[in-house]
């Protein structure tokens, strides 16, 4: 492997040369520079960021931490906050924790002001000791896509009204007439995606306070996936075949309720309107394509970035919370009128 003092003598400078070339400081004149590049390019020199991050007490990488990379949503805001870390120099390193807090609590300790300085840490199954731990341990800490933002956590933030979609996505349904409606959440209650449910009895009971009195025994908490979404659905549709509409928590189980419907016999939506939140691509893909209420993930992520390197650069700022642009209805082909009286 090819050293930074080699091409230092390659190039007839002294290695500080080629290293200010390298990362664009100093003042180094135009030949000495093109010279530089040319010794770099010919010997096929590639820098040791690992030892620059040891000499420099700055790791080039951030991390993010996700329950699950099978959830699409996950890969989704990955490759938004990747194209952010990218734009300002940094290496995004991914962490799944596979839904397990001893995972995540583990990856804390091993990443944080080690591997990585700064944390984005998204709905890990994580207690918020852990968090302040790792802060403690010289790690920056963002929490991201936090569901509550008249509530901060107590640890920097970014915050999407989450509530707002559960209101949107509800109040589409008794729009189209829809007054059967059935509830899937995507956890258990009060879990991660608790606000969401809030907001659908926010709306059901600002029409119709009698309409949320059969909504608990008309509700399935689930596992956050395509099963946990067909399973609840059946389970419904056993209980309740009267239902119109189904309002569920996040766009994923909400895929399911399409299979569920389809293997039901169920025309979508007919018979049967389906809604989710988030508005993954899968969403867009799905038979009939899924209306849901679209979240600021592309957004999300760059402010999550933005806010990490600036607590690297202000170690002693307090935890401040950034909101994201309110979350939007996306109509698409699963919801239609309430043909059933």
């Amino acid at each position: 492997m090819t050293t930074l003092n080699e091409v230092a003598r390659h190039a007839g400078v002294t290695p500080a040369t080629v290293s200010n070339v390298l990362r664009n400081r100093g003042k180094v004149g135009a030949a000495t520079r093109e010279r530089v590049l040319a010794s770099v390019a010919a010997l096929g020199y590639r820098p040791n960021l690992t030892a620059r991050a040891l000499a420099e007490g700055r790791a080039p990488t951030l991390a993010l931490m996700v329950s699950s990379i099978a959830n699409p949503f996950y890969p989704e805001f990955a490759l938004e906050a990747e194209r952010a870390a990218r734009k300002r120099g940094r290496f995004l390193l991914v962490c799944n924790t596979d839904n397990d807090s001893n995972v995540g609590s583990a990856y804390l300790d091993q990443i944080a002001g080690t591997l990585s300085q700064g944390v984005l840490v998204m709905n890990a199954d994580l207690h918020f000791d852990d968090l302040i731990k790792a802060q403690g341990h010289g790690a920056s800490v963002v929490l991201c896509m936090w569901e509550k933002p008249d509530q901060p956590p107590g640890v920097s933030c970014i915050a999407v009204d989450f509530r707002q979609a559960g209101r949107l996505a509800t109040q589409h349904l008794l729009d189209l007439g829809h007054r059967r409606i059935g509830a899937i959440v995507g956890c258990q209650p009060g879990g991660v995606q608790a606000m969401r449910y809030v907001g659908l009895v926010d709306a059901l009971e600002q029409v119709d306070p009698t309409l949320t009195a059969k909504l608990e025994h008309e509700t399935r908490y689930v596992e956050d996936n395509v099963e946990g979404g067909y399973a609840a659905t059946m389970s419904l549709l056993d209980a309740s075949p009267d239902l119109t509409a189904i309002f569920v928590s996040n766009d994923f189980p909400a895929l399911g309720v399409l299979h569920a419907a389809a293997d039901r016999g169920l025309r979508v939506p007919d018979d049967l309107s389906v809604i989710g939140i988030t508005d993954i691509h899968w969403a867009r893909l799905a038979r009939p394509a899924l209306t849901t209420v679209a979240v600021p993930t592309a957004q999300a992520a760059e402010m999550a970035v933005e806010l990490v390197l600036d607590l690297i650069h202000n170690p002693r700022k307090e935890p401040t919370t950034w909101i994201a642009d309110e979350p939007w209805l996306v109509e698409r082909k699963s919801t239609g009128p309430a043909l059933k009286t």
